[in-house]
C-alpha cells in the first residue's frame, strides 16, 4: 500500500522538522527557500530550491521522494524539466 505525497513549501514552523532531517542525515539544513516531501503526514525529505541541497530520513526509503522534490526544484528555479543531450558529431561522422 502507498502513502499519498504531499509536496509543501516550509515555513517557519517547519524549523525542528528540518532541523530533525538534517541530523538524522547528518547533513546541515539547506539554506533559502525549501521544499519539504511529506508522505503519510510525516515530513521525510527536503530540498533546498536554489541550491538543490538535500536532507532526509535515512531511516525509510527516500530516492522517490527526493527525486519528485528536485524536480519540483528545477521547475520552480525555471530551469523546467532537464533534457537529453544530443551529442554532436564532427563533420567526418556526420557524412559517412
Amino acid at each position: 500500500m502507498t502513502s499519498p505525497i504531499a509536496i509543501r513549501r516550509a515555513t517557519a514552523a517547519d524549523a525542528p522538522v528540518l532541523e530533525r532531517l538534517a541530523a538524522l542525515d547528518s547533513a546541515a539544513v539547506p539554506a533559502g527557500d525549501v521544499l519539504i516531501a511529506d508522505a503519510g503526514g510525516e515530513p521525510q525529505a527536503a530540498v533546498g530550491i536554489a541550491s538543490g541541497a538535500v536532507v532526509a530520513d535515512p531511516f525509510r526509503p527516500t530516492a522517490d521522494l527526493v527525486a519528485v522534490l528536485r524536480l519540483r526544484a528545477a521547475t520552480l528555479r525555471g530551469s523546467g524539466v532537464p533534457r537529453r543531450r544530443r551529442l554532436l558529431r564532427p563533420a567526418a561522422l556526420r557524412a559517412a
